[in-house]
């Protein structure tokens, strides 16, 4: 009974060790991510390794995050850019909003409900499109409408990520909690990834059509037109071996689109 604990293979010790990839994890987001114009590559690798864990699909790590870095370092960069300017622009206009305005409280109060509601879009969207990006091939207009149209779809799910992460990143950095602090200190962003792996795992599993399936009737985009090119569709990742799609393969020019 004792050898059947201490192995390996045992689950316990299994989920013990993923904790161990998410401080390696940690080390490597951050490191990656010190140009900040990398950080949408290096995240996206973050979430490839984390749904690899979530899955149960054990790897090599640090192998694994420089694969999908590389991989999908342009259309990242360019996802993270546009993040970073929507993200900037509605910070603005909250502030200006809720701090600077001095006009009609009406006025007022519309505004900020209008920008606070595509903040929370904004926010549903990002918790989808880097995971995303990790596990599928999609255009990047395609990926943007997808990861809207998940939020929108899996809305409890949805609510759940923002709630979870917002909990935590609130009780680590604005309230100072010293337990959560340590902890992040520990596993950082790669923790709330691995927390949103496990909700998003069920919900990609919806999208990955088996092997047969795609064999016999081909990948269909979401909201899509029968004639619509191929570039368009949403279509799995491998995640050791890179798949090879033949006459449908994308091109570097089809992905950044």
């Amino acid at each position: 009974m004792l050898s059947g604990f201490f192995n390996y293979d045992n689950p316990v010790w299994r989920f013990i060790g993923k904790f161990g990839d998410l401080i390696i994890l940690n080390v490597l987001w951050l490191v990656c991510s010190l140009p900040v114009f990398t950080i949408g590559a290096s995240t996206t690798a973050v979430y490839y390794v984390t749904l690899k864990l979530a899955r149960d699909d054990d790897g090599y790590t640090i192998r694994s995050f420089f694969k999908s870095f590389k991989e999908n370092f342009k259309q990242s960069t360019i996802i993270w850019l546009i993040l970073l300017l929507a993200g900037a622009i509605l910070g603005v206009d909250l502030y200006f909003f809720a701090r600077l305005f001095n006009g009609s409280s009406t006025v007022k109060t519309v505004m900020l409900t209008v920008f606070l509601a595509m903040a929370l879009i904004y926010a549903a969207v990002t918790m989808y499109i880097f995971p995303l990006q990790s596990r599928f091939y999609n255009p990047l207009k395609r990926t943007f409408f997808n990861a809207f149209f998940m939020s929108i779809r899996h809305l409890f799910r949805t609510i759940g990520m923002i709630v979870i992460d917002g909990v935590l990143v609130a009780a680590g950095f604005v309230f100072l909690i010293p337990p959560v602090l340590m902890i992040f200190m520990l596993f950082g962003f790669p923790l709330l990834a691995f927390i949103n792996s496990y909700i998003l795992s069920p919900v990609f599993n919806i999208y990955m059509p088996k092997e047969e399936r795609a064999e016999e009737e081909g990948l269909r985009p979401l909201f899509s037109d029968d004639n619509e090119p191929v570039s368009s569709i949403l279509m799995a990742k491998g995640d050791e071996a890179q798949i090879k799609i033949d006459d449908q393969k994308l091109t570097d020019d089809d992905r950044t689109e």
